[in-house]
């Protein structure tokens, strides 16, 4: 690993796009100020919300001069704001947490004391499966390691928990599609570094909405094939061979999401 970087700082830049997300928002920035580890800055894109999502973000950039808020015009989805996001990012290391998702008060610490200590440029972290109340249902647990023709199969990367080092990767853009963007980054990073690692123990918490358990999954299938033909440029043949599998896994983990929620009611 390129250990010659520029000192910066912070040390972190935490990225989240936020869409009326009053709600939750507060809760998630919360989970941020929190933290043990207190090198960072977190930069929240509003993208042109419709609530009091850019009003209760402005309370804790007031607060806490490490919160930095940007505004877009028009609503433009997840992946040009955090995109817009990484243009503003200062610190060595990215990390990502969606508006609505908590992280664990030591997430940064545990983390990051992983990457430097061992030299590792990207990974990511078992997570906790939450209800909108808050209350935690189940877990997603993740491989030690992952390489690219892994993700193709099966992503098991959370997008609340990845962090990757600039050092190593310089600034990467999450690729500019409407679902399945987060997918597409790992990829690229993949493409550079031989593999992810995981950590297993569970650092986060993703809010699973009762309605997105079964809805939109033809469209993330829709958009996994385009992700496949369009932006990796596979093949039909390989795109065909790795869908099988991305097929067989959403079904079984559907079913299985479906199943814990239903009977830890």
């Amino acid at each position: 690993m390129n250990t010659k970087f520029p000192k910066v700082q912070p040390l972190v830049s935490i990225i989240t796009p936020a869409f009326n997300s009053e709600k939750y928002i507060a809760a998630s920035l919360t989970s941020v100020q929190e933290q043990s580890f207190k090198d960072w800055e977190h930069i929240i894109v509003d993208d042109n919300s419709n609530d009091r999502t850019a009003e209760i973000i402005q309370q804790f950039v007031e607060r806490d001069k490490r919160f930095v808020l940007l505004k877009q015009i028009e609503n433009f989805g997840p992946a040009k704001a955090r995109n817009k996001a990484l243009k503003h990012a200062r610190g060595r290391f990215i990390a990502f947490l969606d508006s609505d998702d908590l992280w664990d008060p030591r997430k940064l610490e545990i983390q990051i004391q992983f990457m430097m200590k061992d030299g590792i440029p990207f990974t990511f972290s078992t997570y906790n499966l939450m209800r909108e109340n808050g209350d935690i249902f189940g877990e997603r647990k993740v491989p030690k390691s992952v390489c690219y023709h892994d993700v193709l199969k099966q992503c098991n990367i959370g997008c609340l928990t990845a962090v990757y080092d600039t050092a190593y990767f310089g600034k990467v853009e999450m690729p500019d599609i409407k679902k399945r963007q987060d997918v597409g980054l790992w990829l690229k990073l993949l493409r550079v570094s031989d593999r992810g690692h995981g950590i297993a123990q569970s650092l986060a918490s993703y809010r699973v909405h009762e309605e997105s358990l079964s809805a939109n999954k033809i469209s993330a299938a829709i958009f996994t094939w385009r992700l496949y033909r369009n932006i990796e440029k596979l093949s039909l043949l390989k795109s065909l061979y790795f869908f099988s599998f991305y097929s067989v896994n959403g079904i079984t983990r559907l079913w299985k999401n479906e199943l814990i929620w239903i009977f830890r009611k």
